[in-house]
């Protein structure tokens, strides 16, 4: 008895020949850093008011943003919307933080504050501290 002959490899309605088994289509191209700089762009606007937040992922997004920028316009990447974007987004992360930081500085050196601590050491209660907290807000606000 005698095996049964099989015929090409290939499947019924496909024709017979050299094919590859997957198709032959090539894995799109991908920017990694541009959905690096999105994401670290979209964090950094998000916690603008911390500094590792803001200044940190916001300056990590602006130079990632710029990398996929310039792989983008040299025809080795796609997606230069997205670079464009988080670029912008680490950038305005960036400058949030930088204001929230300049103000922290300056209230923080400011004749008020120094009142203030002044103050609370020189509390003997809580209640005296609450006041202390209480001028202090005033002084900021005018």
């Amino acid at each position: 008895m005698s095996l049964p002959s099989y015929p090409d490899a290939s499947y019924p309605g496909e024709p017979a020949g050299n094919h590859e088994p997957y198709g032959d289509q090539a894995p799109a191209p991908t920017n990694g850093f541009a959905v690096a700089a999105l994401v670290l762009g979209l964090i950094a606007c998000l916690f603008f008011w911390t500094i590792v937040g803001g200044l940190l992922l916001g300056l990590l997004a602006v130079v990632f943003g710029i990398i996929a920028a310039l792989r983008t316009r040299q025809g080795r990447a796609p997606r230069r919307a997205m670079a464009v974007v988080g670029a912008a987004f680490g950038a305005l992360g960036l400058i949030g933080s930088a204001i929230v930081l300049v103000l922290a500085v300056s209230v923080f050196d400011s004749q008020e504050f120094k009142n203030f601590q002044d103050c609370v050491e020189r509390a003997d209660s809580r209640a005296a501290e609450d006041r202390c907290s209480e001028d202090f807000i005033d002084g900021l606000g005018g």
